[in-house]
């Protein structure tokens, strides 16, 4: 398995009401060595869109992964961190796995793999409304190769009645050597308990990775220009094409308790950055006020967000943006 580094991360907030969403503060792990402690590195793969992000903010309980229609949203590794008594899991939201088309898409799908082969659990996600597209046939194909423990997870079940759900576990569980099959709403949390427990009882033995207050290690401005991305995706889901990228270029704590953020979104032709702007600049002030409320909420301090949209043409081919990104530069 490849090294598990330990970056600064995201913990979660600890007002009155202890954890955030009010929940009560995590346990402490075990003290001892050779107790009960255990930690697994749990990777998400499946198509894109079939809800890798929106599960693993709801086995969370808090928000690590960004979430929108788009497509391929997701570019480069998110872990969230939850416990589940003595257990610690480390869940790895990966790239969407789809057939690679450009520079960027192979990174994305390089990623998602390497993502899955340096776990110790892969729980392969399929959208039971979708079935078993071309995206999932390739998936598994290649699920043979993984020696590693995989759970089958049918989400949005909510979207498709009992009998095809039945119907499409058994075709799925046909076509691989699955150690478990669950079905799910990762949306509403139908069935989402049954597949935690399924995952802390199969996580091995050893040392927490992570503090117990942890929810992610991402660093706080990494999850910030998410969220604008986010964000921009949500206003002009339609209207801009999928190259863009956000960054956060300067992050600083002022004397009044307040953050001031400065971010920048790189597109890659002028019409793109006049639709980003919108008459006037409304939609940019729409998307900064949407992302500045998200920060907030989740940092629980005021933000003042400033953002700046820059032509960078053929960003798509620069390593500087891939390792700002948390991606490997592909070769042609």
């Amino acid at each position: 398995m490849a090294e598990k580094r330990k970056p600064r991360s995201r913990r979660a907030a600890a007002g009155p009401g202890g954890a955030e969403g009010g929940a009560a503060p995590p346990p402490a792990p075990p003290d001892e060595p050779g107790d009960a402690s255990r930690c697994g590195f749990i990777a998400l793969i499946g198509a894109p869109n079939a809800g890798k992000s929106t599960l693993v903010n709801t086995l969370v309980g808090a928000k690590v992964a960004i979430v929108t229609h788009k497509a391929q949203t997701t570019r480069a590794l998110v872990r969230g961190i939850a416990l589940v008594g003595p257990a610690q899991l480390v869940l790895v939201d990966t790239p969407g796995i789809f057939a690679p088309r450009r520079r960027l898409d192979r990174a994305m799908v390089a990623t998602a793999w390497g993502g899955a082969e340096d776990a110790d659990l892969t729980c392969v996600l399929i959208d039971a409304k979708a079935g078993i597209a071309a995206e999932v046939e390739a998936i598994l194909a290649r699920l043979a190769e993984l020696g590693r423990p995989k759970a089958l997870i049918i989400n949005k079940i909510d979207l498709v009645p009992r009998p095809s759900l039945l119907a499409l576990a058994a075709d799925l569980n046909a076509r691989g050597a699955f150690d478990a099959t669950f079905m799910i709403s990762a949306l509403t949390g139908d069935g989402v308990d049954d597949l935690k427990s399924w995952l802390a009882e199969r996580a091995p033995p050893g040392p927490w990775h992570y503090p117990a207050d942890d929810i992610s290690d991402a660093p706080l401005r990494s999850l910030a220009a998410e969220i604008t991305r986010e964000s921009l995706y949500r206003r002009v889901h339609q209207e801009l094409p999928y190259c863009s990228t956000v960054e956060t270029d300067q992050w600083k704590d002022l004397n009044d308790g307040s953050v001031r953020i400065e971010q920048t979104i790189y597109v890659e032709r002028e019409s793109q950055r006049r639709i980003l702007l919108g008459k006037g600049g409304s939609t940019i002030k729409a998307i900064g006020a949407d992302a500045r409320r998200e920060i907030a909420r989740i940092i629980e301090v005021p933000v003042h967000l400033f953002l700046f949209i820059k032509v960078r043409a053929g960003w798509g081919d620069d390593p500087e943006r891939y390792r700002g990104m948390g991606l490997e530069f592909p070769g042609e």
